[in-house]
């Protein structure tokens, strides 16, 4: 991940003047987002589906947390998904940089006791994710686009 991208860039339509404070549709962020393939590591179940999914990708042997994604998942999207992680459960947690010690800035950190409620499937399921750079090769705002079947989970490291 390259530290120092743009975030992205403001646009205005030509006839409006900036006035502090005003939410008009006059003004408005752009952002121009990165994507990377991650491989699923693990997620957090609720009723019949998944809340979110944890990502990560591979330092050498070390599989490394990355993010916690919570968008980009339709309801049916997200029922198949849940089906293929019933067939790769671990006992264990595949992340080699988890638990964390607190939640960090944003709140996304993972500590020992939010893990109690996560599943881990073996990280085999590959993903493509769009996302800002956050501290730390972790993602802010990350969002899930798709699942990749043509790209072995192994071959998914960090990009940067």
């Amino acid at each position: 991940m390259l530290p120092g991208c743009l975030e992205g860039i403001v646009a205005k339509r030509r006839s409006s003047t900036y006035r502090t404070g005003d939410r008009s549709g006059d003004w408005v962020k752009l952002r121009a987002n990165r994507g990377q393939e991650f491989v699923i590591g693990g997620y957090v179940p609720r009723s019949n589906t998944f809340d979110s999914i944890l990502v990560g990708y591979y330092e050498g042997r070390d599989f490394t947390y990355a993010a916690r994604i919570r968008s980009g998942f339709v309801p049916a999207l997200r029922q198949r998904m849940f089906i293929q992680f019933r067939g790769l459960e671990l006992a264990k947690c595949p992340f080699v940089n988890l638990p964390e010690r607190g939640k960090g800035r944003w709140g996304e950190g993972l500590t020992a006791e939010d893990m109690e409620h996560c599943r881990w499937p073996k990280p085999r399921l590959v993903a493509s994710i769009e996302f800002l750079e956050g501290p730390e090769n972790r993602l802010r705002h990350p969002k899930f686009v798709a699942l990749r079947d043509d790209r072995e989970a192994k071959q998914v490291v960090c990009e940067g």
